[in-house]
């Protein structure tokens, strides 16, 4: 499932227009299983998919005492694809490009606006 997961992001990453992957390349992504004790303590709800952490917008940095990163709980997105690789492969990708519109300074309008909610 890692490999799996690991494979997508970069295929994601490679296809960003230039501009776009050059904001995203300075944000880590990584995995975990599903989000931890503290996280859903923080109010993530436990079937979440993915998560941005940090400012809201990487042109302003400053703006959150985070660093930005990305988490994809890929438990969580093989539930949602009912255990298919294709769909867990299509629900990784649409996963890291509404975290990455997070990243960008979207707002959920924005996102739904590109079919990323």
């Amino acid at each position: 499932m890692l490999k799996v997961g690991t494979d997508e992001v970069a295929a994601v990453l490679r296809a960003l227009p230039p501009d776009v992957k050059r904001r995203a390349e300075v944000v880590p992504i990584v995995f975990e299983q599903r989000p931890s004790r503290a996280l859903r303590a923080d109010g993530i709800e436990a079937d979440t998919l993915g998560l941005f952490l940090g400012p809201s917008s990487l042109d302003d940095p400053g703006a959150s005492p985070l660093p930005p990163q990305i988490i994809l709980f890929l438990e969580n997105i093989r539930d949602a694809s009912g255990d298919d690789e294709r769909s867990f492969r299509k629900e990784i990708r649409k996963t890291l490009l509404h975290e990455l519109g997070h990243a960008l300074g979207w707002e959920e309008a924005e996102l739904a606006e590109r079919h990323l909610d």
